[in-house]
């Protein structure tokens, strides 16, 4: 009886939900807005931004991020932002549902409010709340490439005055919070009018509750200001707190913020799309997919069967291409005697080792803290060496390996990070060798990346197999001296910032002092750390007799 109870009660939330898409209801968080205002506001029609003065002036300011902040001015143009959370949070069958409804709401010619709201219900509908992190991990990178220089230029002149500032928008605040308050606007007086999503059960049921305005912007408040780039907003509660009303027309606002403007640097992102998803670009994508399976599949099999020298201008054709960069486009010269050469590189995706023994046309070594077994598997290089993140233990399994004569590659950062910037570099590298080797690693693909923080990892080699084009760029720097960091003569922590900084100059990209756990901790919650298993842990201790076996490959591909 408990449990026919249970999902009768479970059926009258779903159908109340679906009920509340086409009839919205206020939050009961907090009171409802009054609309017994005595004023009408004043409203600028198709005006340039307000001068500075009245911004200034302002003590509070109401911004409409859908049409004012935000370039993508029409009211369709909040589909891209519901496909990736779509996508990015219930995988590609949700994001394939969401599309072929997309066009019904034009057939049916849904108001705005009501399309937002089916888009909500298709993108949310059966998530789990606490593990939906696209509103801070994916969506911020698109909202910031999006926003509008002149308007937040505009909201910014009005917050170093000391007002105060509220956003509002169409979209669930999940959505839009993080971006709005860790990107933008990280201050007190910030304030986000936004609906909120229904939670059943730890779960969204895809119902909006409307935004309550009511006791954000008070009603007898002089010198409010709204900021809007669409007639609609003034069919929204709180553009009625407001004494004038600019709406913008979109041609004044066509110039994105430059990236050396963000006010918070965009160091790290996740999710697999690498283009923002418009309707026509997730139809291609989705159309793609078939034909890319198969194409990655054919560049696999080439990769790891075919020698570098005939392999690389095969899959060059299919559009899998790499590159020699720098001044000195040159391989380095390597040591004889059987003496191994350690190469530091920025990590970009799981695959670098592979372009920097491509681009030697020499089989390397690799050492990695974690990594799948599929990964492993089809890796053309040979088995990795997996560290144990003790500090003796790795260090003693990398100086094993050149001391027998192995090429070894190491990613000092210890983790990848898409965006133009370097990780602070872990030292132990400069205390293993009487000098290293830095590699700049910079990656370009079209369609999807090939890292996750919050995803599968052992799926990476395989997206960035099935990108219609993509392209590895790899220079070799001059030689670092390491030798007195060996011998303890000098801090390995200031080689190692040379070593980064080198990179940083020659890459153009910005040196930063941020770790695995930082990027971690904001992308999925966590530290980073993957528990090892004790089969794992043997790697590192066999390292010296493994490498030997691993390099029974070496003839094979690089003649």
């Amino acid at each position: 009886m408990a449990k026919k109870t249970k999902l009768l009660l479970l059926a009258r939330k779903l159908f109340s939900a679906m009920l509340s898409v086409l009839h919205p209801r206020r939050s009961s968080q907090s009171p409802p807005l009054s609309t017994t205002s005595s004023h009408t506001p004043v409203i600028h029609h198709g005006t340039s931004f307000p001068p500075p003065s009245t911004l200034a002036a302002a003590t509070t300011v109401v911004v409409d991020v859908d049409a004012f902040l935000l370039r993508r001015s029409d009211n369709d143009d909040l589909f891209p932002y519901f496909m990736l959370a779509a996508m990015e949070a219930g995988g590609y069958l949700r994001g394939l549902a969401l599309l072929l409804l997309y066009p019904l709401l034009h057939l049916l010619l849904l108001p705005r409010a009501a399309a937002v709201r089916v888009m909500a219900a298709a993108a949310f509908c059966g998530l789990r709340a606490a593990r939906f992190r696209a509103g801070r991990a994916v969506l911020p990178k698109w909202l910031l490439e999006d926003l509008a220089a002149e308007s937040f230029d505009a909201v910014r002149t009005a917050a170093a005055a000391g007002g105060r500032v509220v956003f509002v928008t169409a979209m669930p605040r999940v959505m839009v919070d993080g971006f709005l308050r860790e990107y933008l606007f990280g201050m007190e007086n910030v304030v986000v009018v936004a609906p909120e999503m229904e939670v059943m059960w730890g779960f969204f049921t895809g119902a909006m509750e409307d935004a309550a305005a009511g006791e954000l912007v008070e009603q007898e408040e002089e010198g409010v200001v709204g900021l809007a780039g669409s007639p609609e907003f003034l069919d929204r509660p709180a553009a009625r707190c407001c004494k004038e009303v600019f709406v913008v027309s979109s041609d004044e606002k066509r110039r994105p913020l430059p990236k050396n403007k963000y006010p918070k640097p965009m160091v790290f992102h996740d999710g697999r799309l690498a283009f923002l998803p418009t309707f026509t670009a997730t139809l291609a994508m989705l159309t793609w997919l078939p034909f890319g399976a198969i194409l990655g599949a054919a560049r696999l099999a080439v990769a790891l069967t075919v020698p570098y020298k005939y392999s690389t201008p095969i899959l060059a054709a299919t559009g899998m291409s790499w590159r020699l960069a720098g001044d000195r486009r040159h391989r380095p010269s390597l040591p004889a005697g059987g003496r191994g050469q350690l190469f530091a590189c920025n990590h970009r995706t799981l695959i670098d080792p592979v372009y920097v023994s491509v681009a030697l046309d020499r089989q390397v070594r690799a050492v990695s803290y974690s990594l799948s077994r599929l990964s492993e598997l089809i890796s053309p290089i040979g088995r990795t060496v997996r560290l144990t993140r003790d500090r003796a233990s790795d260090g003693a399994a990398m100086a094993s390996l050149l001391a027998g004569g192995d090429l070894v590659v190491v990613c000092p950062e210890g983790t990848t990070c898409r965006e133009p910037y370097l990780l602070r570099f872990s030292p132990l590298f400069a205390e293993l060798a009487d000098d290293v080797v830095p590699v700049g690693i910079a990656v370009e693909t079209s369609m999807f990346y090939a890292t996750t923080a919050g995803g599968l990892k052992c799926f990476d080699p395989l997206y960035y197999m099935v990108n219609p084009r993509m392209c590895y760029t790899v220079e070799f720097l001059e030689k670092v001296d390491t030798s007195l960091a060996k011998e303890g003569k000098v801090p390995s922590v200031d080689v190692a910032n040379v070593v980064q900084r080198r990179m940083g100059e020659a890459l153009g990209y910005g040196c930063t002092m941020l770790t695995r756990k930082d990027k971690y901790l904001m992308l999925a919650g966590n530290d980073g750390v993957v528990r090892r298993s004790a089969d794992d842990g043997k790697s590192a201790a066999a390292a010296e007799v493994v490498g030997k076996e691993g390099n029974k490959k070496s003839d094979e591909k690089s003649n």
